[in-house]
């Protein structure tokens, strides 16, 4: 059946469609030996579509993980200064899986990994606004912060919507720790957000993406998503 290269490329477990996309358009991906342009179709029983020289690996079973990243990983499959890679942490489930999204390097918590390129697009589309909560500590807290917080904010050149804030406790040295729950996931949002409000993260955790918590796995350990959590994360 003809399909769309990206789509092909997703469904092998390689990257996200929009991922697949990007490699299209650098000139990595061909299609019986001819460069391939984005949009291009081809039969994946049929046509041998490769990446760098290399063929697209068989069908892979669908796997959902879910990892409590440390801080000092980094969540891109590859890393031109050679830092730890979060990927490293779930290699032994045997099968080659790719980060849903990213959380940035000093932070640290929920990040999903998946083989299921429609199921990872599906979570990043910015239409499905699949919302994000994290518990924060910052110094800098004063009165007015949490209403500096959810005051109009621009990222970007973009207003972000309205996110929810709950204080969980501070005390008198201005240091406090925050429940921030966002709809968005621009580059650095939190931190951005908290600076702009007059504070300083010192420590940021994910717990909660969409209807999955992090709950009690510990730092740096990975587990599998029940069929459950997957379906409700596909809602």
């Amino acid at each position: 059946m003809m399909e769309r290269i990206q789509k092909i490329i997703s469904a092998r477990g390689i990257a996200s469609r929009r991922k697949a996309e990007e490699m299209i358009l650098q000139g990595r991906v061909y299609r019986n030996g001819t460069l391939c342009t984005l949009g291009e179709r081809a039969d994946p029983e049929i046509d041998t579509i490769t990446i760098d020289g290399e063929p697209l690996p068989p069908m892979q079973k669908r796997v959902y993980l879910i990892l409590n990243k440390p801080r000092g990983f980094v969540t891109t499959l590859s890393d031109e200064k050679g830092r730890k890679n979060a990927a490293q942490l779930v290699q032994d489930c045997g099968l080659r899986v790719y980060p849903v999204g990213r959380l940035d390097m000093d932070s640290e918590g929920l990040l999903l990994f998946t083989n299921d390129g429609d199921f990872a697009d599906q979570l990043m589309h910015p239409s499905h606004e699949v919302d994000k909560t994290y518990r924060v500590q910052v110094s800098g807290y004063q009165e007015g912060s949490l209403n500096r917080l959810v005051a109009p904010m621009m990222l970007d050149g973009y207003q972000i919507r309205t996110p929810q804030v709950r204080l969980e406790k501070a005390d008198a040295k201005g240091n406090a720790i925050l429940e921030i729950t966002i709809h968005e996931g621009r580059n650095r949002q939190v931190r951005r957000m908290c600076a702009i409000a007059g504070m300083d993260v010192k420590r940021l955790r994910r717990v909660r993406e969409g209807a999955l918590l992090l709950r009690d796995l510990p730092l740096g350990k990975w587990r599998y998503l029940t069929v459950e959590e997957v379906e409700a994360l596909k809602k």
